[in-house]
């Protein structure tokens, strides 16, 4: 067990320092290549550090864990929402630009109620054949989010693209900035898989069932890297990565993650996850609601995140284990 603490602890600060170099290198390639950080945020941060939950959610998935592949995706989802913008408003809050993420959010909600729809429709296992519908629309979504991210680029319409302009030639070349990039990626991608495989065996040595685990230490061990990222985004007044990094890996976690694990493996249904998908839907509301009525997420609002996963957590560990 200390072992396993003492190995947590390293995963924790390789989570910490990846998250930094990472941040800071993505957004002086937005600034270089006059790409809107917000885009970034979606698309290249978002899938950096969803990749913990990817290889945990496929891994579980062939070694017949299916509740603990599907509870690390909704568990993981839950907590970015209430768990990671939540802390993050907390610290510092959160500007939300919600023109700009109003549509990703709003394809986040629906691709949870669809999930919960073939729950409740297949009961059993959700069929390969729709796990490749997911799969299918995340890859549609993604290219049209790159279509629009060089459509924005080349006609300067992005009122941050002119902003950046004259700060883009102070910024690191490109190609040191992507190799920060991997290297920052790469230590949040080992520090993740640290820290899980460790809160795996620390989580079974309480006596656990598979689906409070994947709901809880997986889920919170998994979405570290998104955690750490949005905070280090928010201090630093990056408030597009921050918000962007967990609405992107929120739509990443369902439609792609869940797609291909899907589709490698059908996965086994536990009519358990209608509640779980209740609360991520319920989750997605509240934070659109908190980002529409006054375009910032302040700390009173954080707080009442915290509080609402703090009370799911409780009401899985203690009435539903």
């Amino acid at each position: 067990m200390l072992l396993n603490l003492g190995l947590l602890a390293v995963g924790f600060v390789l989570l910490i320092k990846g998250a930094d170099i990472f941040v800071e290198s993505n957004v002086s390639i937005a600034k270089a290549l006059k790409v809107p950080s917000i885009v970034i945020g979606l698309t290249v941060v978002a899938f950096g550090t969803s990749m913990p939950e990817a290889v945990v959610s496929v891994s579980a998935a062939l070694g017949g864990s299916t509740d603990i592949a599907i509870g690390n995706i909704v568990g993981s989802n839950i907590f970015n929402l209430l768990g990671v913008l939540g802390l993050s408003a907390v610290i510092k809050p959160l500007t939300v630009h919600f023109k700009e993420i109003r549509t990703d959010a709003a394809i986040s909600i629906v691709a949870a109620i669809a999930l919960l729809g073939m729950v409740v429709l297949f009961s059993d296992y959700i069929p390969q054949v729709a796990s490749a519908g997911f799969l299918t629309v995340f890859l549609i979504y993604l290219f049209i989010m790159i279509r629009q991210a060089l459509k924005d680029r080349q006609n300067g319409d992005s009122v941050e693209n002119a902003e950046n302009a004259e700060t883009a030639k102070k910024s690191k070349s490109i190609g040191i900035s992507i190799i920060l990039s991997i290297v920052g990626i790469a230590l949040i991608i080992g520090g993740g898989q640290l820290t899980v495989v460790n809160a795996i065996e620390i989580a079974y040595a309480l006596q656990l069932s598979e689906r409070v685990i994947g709901l809880t230490i997986v889920a919170i061990g998994t979405s570290l890297p998104e955690l750490i990222t949005s905070i280090v985004a928010a201090t630093k007044g990056e408030h597009d990565i921050a918000i962007g990094n967990v609405v992107g890996s929120n739509i990443f976690n369902i439609l792609f993650i869940l797609g291909l694990t899907g589709v490698i493996m059908p996965l086994s249904i536990n009519m358990s996850s209608v509640v779980d998908l209740g609360v991520l839907i319920v989750s997605s509301l509240v934070f659109m609601l908190f980002a529409f009525t006054a375009k910032r997420v302040v700390r009173l609002e954080g707080a009442i995140m915290l509080a609402l996963y703090v009370a799911y957590l409780v009401f899985i560990i203690f009435l539903q284990a």
